[in-house]
């Protein structure tokens, strides 16, 4: 069943699916490579998504080796945002703010992208918190089991001279 969800989610990251390679499951975290263009990333769905609603909230790393970008942490959140709240991600206790639209948030920049994937190797379970447009507050929370493992697939399935 995970299996098939981080499958799920993955084909809604876009792309080919004859295109996109499983690396892996690990834990929670799937973990796959796309060809065109090249990137590989680990991923996992919150485990209190709703079932209901146009899409489900995920976490991902991912590698854009021809984009010279390495460790690079998106999250779809559960529903779209209220306009101007801060986006928040804690790993067991330790915060950072994301940059956020929509339903999309990200680290600010690469410094941050490295410290929140440090933080979730080393870590338990993370959350991620901000308020919807209707003003209600909403959270996704994610298990950090295997998380590390399915990076590491990614990064090495990206790696120069693959």
């Amino acid at each position: 069943m995970i299996w098939m969800a981080a499958t799920l989610l993955a084909t809604a990251l876009g792309g080919a699916a004859q295109a996109r390679e499983p690396l892996g499951l690990f834990g929670g975290w799937g973990a796959f490579r796309d060809v065109r263009p090249l990137r590989c990333y680990a991923i996992a769905e919150a485990v209190d998504a709703p079932l209901t609603g146009k899409w489900r909230p995920f976490a991902s790393i991912a590698h854009w080796p021809g984009r010279q970008v390495r460790g690079q942490l998106h999250i779809r959140l559960r529903a779209v945002k209220q306009r101007g709240a801060l986006v928040t991600l804690a790993v067991d206790g330790r915060r950072f703010t994301l940059v956020a639209g929509g339903a999309d948030a990200w680290a600010p920049d690469a410094a941050t992208d490295a410290a929140i994937v440090a933080a979730m190797r080393g870590g338990d379970s993370m959350r991620v918190e901000t308020r919807g447009e209707d003003g209600k507050r909403m959270s996704d929370h994610y298990e950090l089991r295997g998380a590390a493992t399915a990076i590491d697939a990614a990064a090495i399935a990206c790696a120069p001279g693959r």
